[in-house]
C-alpha cells in the first residue's frame, strides 16, 4: 500500500515540476497547449494560493511551489522507510 502512496506522491511532485516550468514562459490564449495549461493550473492553484498567502513578498518569485515540493518529499521519507 505504501508503494502505491508514494507513487502517487512522486506523480504530484511531477505535476508541481511541471506548473512551476510552465510558468516560465509567456502562453498566449490561442496556444494550442492552453488546454494543458489551464488543467495544470486549476489542479495546482487550490494547494499553491494558501501557501501563497502565508508568504512575505519576495520581490516577485514565487516559492510556493517550492514548499509544496519539500512538503511532499517530507510525506515521503517515512513511507519509503517504512516500505523497506
Amino acid at each position: 500500500m505504501s508503494n502505491v502512496i508514494v507513487q502517487l506522491l512522486n506523480l504530484v511532485t511531477l505535476v508541481f515540476v511541471a506548473r512551476a516550468i510552465i510558468s516560465w514562459f509567456p502562453i498566449g490564449p490561442d496556444s494550442p497547449v492552453r488546454p494543458v495549461v489551464d488543467a495544470l493550473y486549476g489542479v495546482t492553484e487550490p494547494v499553491l494560493a494558501p501557501i501563497r498567502r502565508l508568504l512575505p513578498p519576495m520581490g516577485g518569485f514565487d516559492l510556493s511551489v517550492i514548499i509544496v515540493i519539500f512538503g511532499i518529499r517530507l510525506l515521503l521519507v517515512p513511507l519509503v522507510n517504512s516500505a523497506l
